[in-house]
């Protein structure tokens, strides 16, 4: 019969979640989901050097904004925790020592004055630096009296010296590592606590890990971990290695290096949704030419097998169309409850309806920062140069626009009851009795409305939110400033 699959996400505690990292999360996710499996969260925090505070929440955050949500975890608990590694300590201890009593494993006592040392020499002969096995020639007897008296000691893995250690990836195939290139590892550091080699390992086991997924980066160290495996007698999880995000330039995307975290791509504007979607596809293809998916539509489709070796290039044009058809495929309703804190950012005058500046908006703006300066005219109209008012394709110019002002001003204003379709129509009644395109109309009011070449909406949707009174006297200033030009 089958295990279960049960994957892990377990990050480290030391700042925002660069998108490399929420990738292998969702990868996680989908293995697992697709399959009727398990996700567990586990926080890696053995590193406290790097440990950030109010990282943990963030990691809490990030999940629950993605929809990835854990079966498991420090927070809701489950069969196998804790699932905090600093409140695991005394497991690794307990593993270390059996590893000892098998003969796989041994305490080094060596200074860092030795070790450095033994580096120096080693790079002055051109051998690579592994260390000696000084430690290894202690006796039983010896190892434990040391460490009974206190002396700072690590634990060493035993590591083979002859043949090769292969293991096989679901995505890269067989890896083989000559057994000879390969260090004692330290498993268990002089203050205690495990390395991350190691307490991995443990945990993996310890928590049924059936799938481990993870950089491709961490290849080249999977036979260490098959070798800690093999020397507890345990089942080795499948592997799942994952090609590396990359920039234009070609170089890795990563948290050191600045790069855009899931918390900066939300204050840029993009959707939650539309960022999964996208590094969905960064290094996976679906069966089809379909590119657009839910969170449940993924788990749907996803497989192993269309997960590809080579590096994925982070486009954020390609994430502006994702998330553009994201916004333009949400209910109005919605859209508008979404885009009102933006519009408020530039619209402070509370009488206008920040919902129908949003209908205006949903159909333009690819990502929600971009609605602020999209819609900042209806607060204030900008001083806007009189060129606006020449449109070739429009066929007009300043002297013309002058006469459709005069023209529609009074008609406007006449309106009995002022409204989107009452504007409309009084508009194209205006165009029909004159003779005018309706361009030759629309055009010099929408200048006049908005100060801009370029809005959400034209300038009946434009009118028809600033309102009579408002719309009235900025086509009197637009009167008053072309007939001082003409």
């Amino acid at each position: 019969m089958p295990k279960t699959v049960r994957t892990r996400f377990a990050p480290s505690p030391t700042g925002f979640m660069h998108i490399g990292n929420l990738r292998t999360a969702l990868y996680e996710y989908l293995i697992a989901k697709s399959r009727g499996g398990s996700f567990i969260l586990r926080i890696e925090d053995t590193d406290q050097g790097r440990y950030v505070d109010g990282a943990v929440e963030l990691i809490y955050r990030t999940l629950r904004t993605a929809g990835l949500i854990h079966d498991e975890g420090p927070d809701i608990g489950g069969p196998c925790g804790p699932y905090v590694q600093s409140e695991r300590k005394g497991l690794y201890a307990k593993y270390a020592g059996e590893l000892i009593e098998r003969g796989g494993a041994y305490r080094c006592f060596c200074t860092k004055e030795r070790l450095a040392g033994l580096k120096e020499a080693n790079e002055r002969a051109g051998r690579n630096n592994i260390y000696d096995r000084c430690c290894l020639s202690l006796s039983a007897a010896e190892s434990e009296r040391r460490a009974r008296e206190g002396l700072p000691h690590v634990v060493r893995q035993k590591m083979p010296r002859e043949g090769a250690t292969a293991i096989r990836d679901l995505v890269f195939g067989d890896i083989s590592v000559e057994n000879r290139e390969l260090e004692d590892q330290i498993l268990i550091k002089s203050d205690g606590l495990p390395t991350y080699n190691f307490a991995n390992v443990v945990d993996d086991h310890l928590m049924g890990i059936t799938h481990v997924v993870r950089g491709s980066e961490y290849l080249s160290s999977a036979p260490k971990y098959n070798l800690l495996y093999e020397a507890f007698g345990w089942d080795v999880p499948e592997y799942v290695h994952l090609p590396v995000i990359v920039k234009d330039g070609g170089q890795k995307m990563s948290k050191r290096a600045g790069d855009a975290s899931f918390e900066d791509l939300l204050g840029m504007g993009y959707l939650p949704e539309a960022i999964v979607n996208y590094i969905a596809l960064l290094g996976w293809s679906p069966r089809g030419n379909r590119e657009l998916f839910t969170l449940g539509e993924l788990v749907g489709e996803f497989s192993i097998d269309g997960i590809s070796k080579s590096p994925s290039t982070f486009d954020f044009d390609k994430l502006r169309h994702f998330n553009a058809e994201y916004m333009r495929g949400m209910a109005p309703e919605a859209f508008a409850g979404l885009a009102e804190p933006y519009i408020r950012r530039a619209v402070k005058n509370p009488a206008l309806d920040a919902r129908k500046i949003a209908l205006t908006v949903q159909q333009r703006a690819e990502v929600l920062e971009d609605i602020p300066p999209a819609v900042d005219f209806y607060d204030a109209l900008p001083d806007y140069p009189l060129d606006l008012f020449t449109h070739k394709k429009m066929k007009t110019d300043p002297a013309s626009s002058l006469a459709s002002l005069r023209a529609a001003l009074p008609v406007l204003e006449s309106l009995e009851a002022w409204s989107h379709d009452g504007i409309h129509g009084a508009l194209a009644g205006l165009a029909a009795d004159s003779g005018a395109k309706s361009g030759q109309i629309m055009w010099p009011l929408r200048v006049a409305l908005s100060g801009k070449a370029v809005t959400p909406g034209g300038a009946v949707e434009i009118a028809d939110i600033l309102g009579r009174k408002e719309s009235a006297a900025r086509i009197r200033l637009a009167i008053g400033r072309l007939a001082e030009s003409v």
